[in-house]
């Protein structure tokens, strides 16, 4: 799978997850996947809590709108983020710095 890619409901990303990374963020990785340092440790599910509000905000959706679907307890997780296409494609795009 490639960090990103487009589904019926909106897009599904890989990423590679670092817990007690600092300040949290989100940024290209490789093109296999995004990278996100997280500040949460992962105890009780805080750093994948963290991460669901982090894409959240970075793609411009509501928390409810992203879910864990593989890697719960792993460093590299997929999500889906449901919600128009074209712009979250669009945004995803933005942030490997790819021509629109």
């Amino acid at each position: 799978m490639s960090a990103w890619r487009e589904t019926d409901s909106g897009i599904a990303l890989a990423i590679r997850v670092t817990p007690r990374g600092g300040r949290d963020a989100l940024t290209a990785g490789t093109d296999e996947h995004f990278a996100a340092r997280i500040a949460a440790a992962p105890v009780d599910g805080a750093a994948n809590a963290a991460l669901i509000a982090l894409v959240a905000k970075t793609f411009g959706v509501a928390k409810r709108d992203v879910t864990v679907t593989g890697g719960e307890t792993a460093r590299l997780k997929r999500l889906a983020i449901t919600g128009d296409t074209r712009a979250l494609a669009e945004r995803a795009r933005a942030l490997y710095g790819e021509a629109l």
